[in-house]
Order: structure tokens, then C-alpha cells, then sequence
């Protein structure tokens, strides 16, 4: 009876467009009301009749029974509950028409695949953009992956996907979390792609309660890498693992081949994890582009901290960007084709390439009037926080980053737009804004000169981000490997350009290198920019056009090659108003002085 009662709601609910809303869930309550109330007569009749009569009810329903039904006439036994022959299957089949009407009316495909026996290796919790393409990627490299979403939606997106590209044999989607974790080879492992803070915290409490111990949960995104660790102890108390797992290289990446920066548990990560992350990622002449990072939340950090060098040489593109176009009067396919050439050469990077692309991207929007995209995008620059932290960190460890800081920082600025525009009306850009190169610069030359100062911001930008690195893990104990960080960094990633071999090839050197500027053959490299970079710098200043990034790459790199620099007057400042002390360059010891008294001038 509940059977039939629901499949002929569900067939009412949808042949009629205007039962929804209040009136769909008056429908539901009704039905609700109903069932409910013949589980409570059949519960009432059980335990005030007795069993006197409890064999002949089962007796009724259940064919072949011997008891109270035998006295029943054949005739009327069988118009009441159907020929003995067919009884059992009747009643089969009109439960199974429940189950699949209140799947339907759940709103549950009925090609949504249902927990059986566990055959999958690895399970993806969070189906964006980034987990869709990382469970497809999986799917292609012949393992078996299960994927599960809070929004059924993205479950059937993913599925139709897989279908498409042929992948359906591999890829078992799931809408019930329970089933999602059943189909699951044990030890269980699942990736969660999802927000970062709150969200995280929430799919881990509900995974908690379904896995079992020994089970691995893997962290993607990108966190705060001290959560990572507070999450990795409050799980152990339950017996189940916890990886930080940072992954870089967006949509295209998660799909064909990201980079992938894995920390924790190193037994974990060899035993359950290495295999498939090895297969996935994107591969290199030296290697896949995944290694074991170091404990706790390392391969958090790690991630965090490439995002940082990510921020720096996003920034600094856009300066040369600028300076081509405004100082030069380059066009953007000009441009482009200058980026295409640097391309051939040093500079030679993802984001170089990808550059030249979005500079000829057609506006394709019918009212957009045409030309180029990137003229129509506001000049706002978004944000999610990993370039904030490194910045934070980087104070905290006491380690300068001023390239990546004037990156974070111009995002800061283009988000004053209104501020901006009302500045510009009052604050006039200098007389000499109105030429262009001047001084019998051509245009090749001002190209030259601005690859060079490009080249050697970038590198100062990655001797920035490195030594973040090499402070942090022997502050905490992580053992970093950096050359193996650099060759993981070479493919799969937004930041892989060919200077990482040259990066490489320095931390094999000498994996204690304090900063990159003080290996031999980047430090060349710099020496050779040193002219163009400042004349570059120069010609901006003079223009009033402001390339932060860039003056602060050069501001670093002076101020690291000068033996000494003017802090010992700050330094006398602070001694002077605060007591705060001061060292001497001719005796040991920390001095103050009482700066009341002062020599009289001659």
C-alpha cells in the first residue's frame, strides 16, 4: 500500500506544474500522516491482540504459511492477497516501486550509481571546478574513483562529464554520503576540494563519523597551515590520517596534470597516497611533479608560499605590460608578440605564455563594440588570502619580501577604484608623462631593457619566496628539500618557467643556500640586468607611472649587495627616545647612551 500510495503522489506532483512549494510539502506531510498512522495501527494490534493472533496476521501476508490462514476459504484468501503463486513477488514489487518513487521524488537519478561492494581507490568530496577535473583526471590514468558533492547537482555535472570522455567505467558518482564512503577500497582515502575554514571543518566532522580507523582524509585546498596541523591531532584521537595537500595549476592542471605538495604523515603518504599523486600529476623530464614535503602542515605552507612567489610575478608582468603600452605606445597585439618572443628566451613561463594569449582574447560580447577583452576588464584585481599570508608569515619569521608585499599591496590599491579616479583629477602626473621613450630610445631597445628588468625582479621575487622557505623549516623542523621543491614547481603549476632550473640546480648546490643572489650563476644573471633594470625604474619615475613591484625588486636587491646601510642611525633613534640599546662595530657588548648631552659644532 505505501508502495502505490507513493508512486501515484509522485506521479500527481509532477504532471501537475502548479502543485510546488507549500502545496508539494502539504502533499509530502499528508503522505507522512498516512504511513505513519498504519505503522501505528499495525503496532497497536500486535501488542493488545497478542501473540494469540500474531502468526495469523504474518500468516496473512506471507504465502505458504500454515495456521490461521488454512481456515480461511481459498476464494476469499486469494481475492484478499492474491494467488498464492504470485504473492511473494507482488509484494516485492510494490516495495521496490516505493523505494524508487521516494528516490524520485528526492530528486535522485536513477543512474546515480548505489553503494555495493567497495571497488574504488580513491574518493573526491567537493566537485568545483578543481575537484571535477582532478576526479576526471584520476578516472583517465585507469584508477577508480568515487565522487561525492553536497549539491546533487555537480554529482550528475561530473558524471555526464565522465560519459562524455569516455571515462564512465571509472568514475562511480554518488549522492548519499554513507554510499559515497561504502564504495571505498579500505583503507579509505578521499581528497576533499572544498572552502576553505568553516567548510573543511564541516566535511570532516561528518567524514569522522562514517570512516573507520586507519582511514586517510586529504585537505586540497588551500589552508592556513597551522589548521592543517590542529586538524591532523584532533583526528588522531579518532585513528584516522590527515594529509595537507596543497595542488596549483587550475582547471587545466587538476585535469591533465598539477602540481602537487603533499604533507603529513610520511608512512601515509608512501603507503596510500604516493602511487596515484605520482600518476596524476603532471610530469617533467626529471619526474612527476609530486613530492613528499615534510610534516604537519608543510605542503600547506608550501603551496601558500608559491602562491606569494604567484602574486610577485603576476604583478611584475603587468608593470612591463604597462610600460610597453604607455611608455612605448605598443599595441596588445604588439605586445603579445613580444611576449611570444620572450617566450623563446629566459623568461620563458606559464604566465609569459599565457599573457600573450589574454592580450589577443576578442571581446565577444555583442554590446562590448569589439577589440580586445582585456581593455574591457576593469582594473580591479581579486584576491583569496594565500598572498596575505605569505606576507604575514614572512613578517613573523623576520624575513623581507617587498616584491611579494608591493604585489599584495597594488591588489590593495586597484581595489580604491573610486578613490582612484577622484585622485586623478586632482594629483597631475608630471610634464614629461606627455612623451614617450625620448632620450633616442626605439622601441627595441625599450623592449631589451624592460626583459631585462623583468628577468631580474623574477628572480628576486623567487629569492624572496625561497628564503621564506628555508627560514620556516628550520624554525619548525620541517626539513625542507628545496631543489625538490624547485623541480615540482617545473610543470603542472602556475609559477613553472625555466628559471627553476637554474633554481634547481642552485639548492643542489647547496640545499642551505641562504638566498638564491648568493649562488654564482643566478647571481650573474642579475649583474647582467643591472643597467637596463635601473633605467627602466628611472624612465617610470620620471613618467609617473608607478611599477611597485619592480622598484622594490631593485630597492632589494640594492640594499642586500651594500656592506652597510643606515640603520645605525635608526638604531641611534631608537636608543635615543626608547633606551632601546645598540651594538658597536669596534667592541662586543649592547650599549646605551644618554643622548641629552650632545658635542658642540665647531
Amino acid at each position: 500500500l505505501p508502495g502505490d500510495i507513493f508512486e501515484r503522489m509522485y506521479s500527481e506532483f509532477h504532471s501537475s506544474p502548479s502543485i510546488r512549494g507549500p502545496r508539494a510539502t502539504m502533499v509530502m506531510r499528508s503522505l507522512a500522516w498516512m504511513v505513519g498512522s498504519l505503522a501505528i495501527s499495525f503496532v497497536a494490534l500486535r501488542y493488545s491482540v497478542g501473540p494469540l493472533f500474531t502468526s495469523n496476521i504474518k500468516a496473512v501476508f506471507i504465502p505458504n504459511t500454515k495456521g490461521f490462514t488454512a481456515a480461511i476459504p481459498a476464494t476469499v484468501r486469494n481475492t484478499l492477497v492474491g494467488p498464492p503463486s504470485s504473492r511473494r513477488s507482488s509484494m516485492l514489487r510494490k516495495v521496490e516501486r516505493g523505494r524508487q518513487a521516494s528516490r524520485n521524488f528526492r530528486g535522485e537519478s536513477p543512474f546515480i550509481a548505489r553503494a555495493a561492494e567497495p571497488t574504488s581507490d580513491i574518493g573526491v568530496y567537493g566537485l568545483g571546478t578543481m575537484g571535477q577535473n582532478l576526479a576526471l583526471n584520476i578516472a583517465s590514468k585507469d584508477f577508480k574513483v568515487s565522487v561525492h558533492n553536497r549539491s546533487p547537482g555537480k554529482v550528475e555535472d561530473t558524471e555526464q562529464r565522465a560519459k562524455l570522455e569516455g571515462l564512465e567505467e571509472n568514475l562511480n558518482a554518488y549522492r548519499d554520503m554513507k554510499d559515497f564512503v561504502s564504495s571505498l577500497k579500505p583503507p579509505r582515502r578521499i581528497v576533499m576540494l572544498v572552502k576553505a575554514g568553516a567548510p573543511v571543518d564541516a566535511a570532516i566532522d561528518q567524514f569522522s563519523e562514517v570512516l573507520q580507523p586507519g582511514d586517510v582524509l586529504i585537505d586540497g585546498g588551500n589552508e592556513w597551515y597551522e589548521k592543517t596541523d590542529e586538524r591532523a591531532e584532533r583526528l588522531k584521537q579518532k585513528q584516522l590520517k590527515y594529509i595537507g595537500m596543497g595542488i596549483s595549476g587550475g582547471s587545466d592542471g587538476a585535469r591533465y596534470g598539477p602540481s602537487m605538495m603533499p604533507g603529513g604523515d610520511k608512512d601515509v603518504y608512501d603507503h596510500h597516497i604516493k602511487p596515484i599523486v605520482e600518476t596524476i600529476a603532471a610530469q617533467v623530464g626529471d619526474g612527476a611533479c609530486v613530492t613528499y614535503i615534510g610534516p604537519g602542515g608543510s605542503g600547506n605552507y608550501v603551496k601558500m608560499v608559491h602562491n606569494g612567489i604567484e602574486y610577485g610575478d603576476m604583478q611584475l608582468i603587468a608593470e612591463a605590460y604597462d610600460l610597453l603600452k604607455n611608455v612605448g605606445g605598443l599595441s596588445n597585439g604588439e605586445i603579445a608578440t613580444v611576449f611570444d618572443t620572450w617566450q623563446k628566451g629566459p623568461l620563458s613561463s606559464f604566465l609569459v605564455e599565457l599573457t600573450a594569449n589574454v592580450l589577443l582574447k576578442e571581446d565577444d560580447e555583442a554590446a562590448g563594440g569589439g577589440g580586445q577583452l582585456v581593455d574591457k576588464i576593469l582594473d580591479k584585481t581579486g584576491m583569496k588570502g594565500t598572498g596575505k599570508w605569505t606576507v604575514i608569515d614572512a613578517l613573523e619569521l623576520g624575513v623581507p619580501v617587498p616584491t611579494i608585499a608591493s604585489a599584495f599591496d597594488s591588489r590593495l590599491i586597484s581595489g580604491l577604484k573610486d578613490q582612484r579616479v577622484k585622485t586623478a583629477g586632482i594629483l597631475k602626473r608630471p610634464n614629461s608623462a606627455a612623451s614617450t621613450m625620448g632620450d633616442g630610445i626605439s622601441k627595441a631597445d625599450l623592449v631589451d631593457m624592460i626583459e631585462q628588468a623583468l628577468l631580474a625582479s623574477k628572480i628576486v621575487a623567487y629569492a624572496q619566496g625561497m628564503s621564506i622557505l628555508t627560514k620556516a623549516s628550520a624554525e619548525r623542523n620541517w626539513d625542507l628539500d628545496l631543489a625538490e621543491i624547485a623541480r615540482i614547481w617545473k610543470g603542472g603549476c602556475i609559477i613553472r618557467a625555466s628559471l627553476l632550473d637554474q633554481i634547481q640546480a642552485a639548492f643542489t648546490r647547496d640545499n642551505n643556500l641562504a638566498n638564491l643572489l648568493l649562488d654564482p650563476e643566478l647571481a650573474t644573471m642579475v649583474l647582467g640586468a643591472d643597467s637596463a633594470w635601473r633605467k627602466v625604474v628611472a624612465m617610470a619615475s620620471e613618467r609617473g607611472i608607478g611599477i611597485p613591484a619592480m622598484s622594490a625588486s631593485l630597492g632589494y636587491y640594492d640594499s642586500m649587495r651594500r656592506e652597510r646601510l643606515p640603520a645605525n642611525l635608526v638604531q641611534a633613534q631608537r636608543d635615543a627616545f626608547g633606551a632601546h640599546g645598540y651594538e658597536r662595530v669596534d667592541m662586543p657588548g649592547t650599549f646605551n647612551s644618554d643622548w641629552t648631552t650632545t658635542t658642540s659644532q665647531s
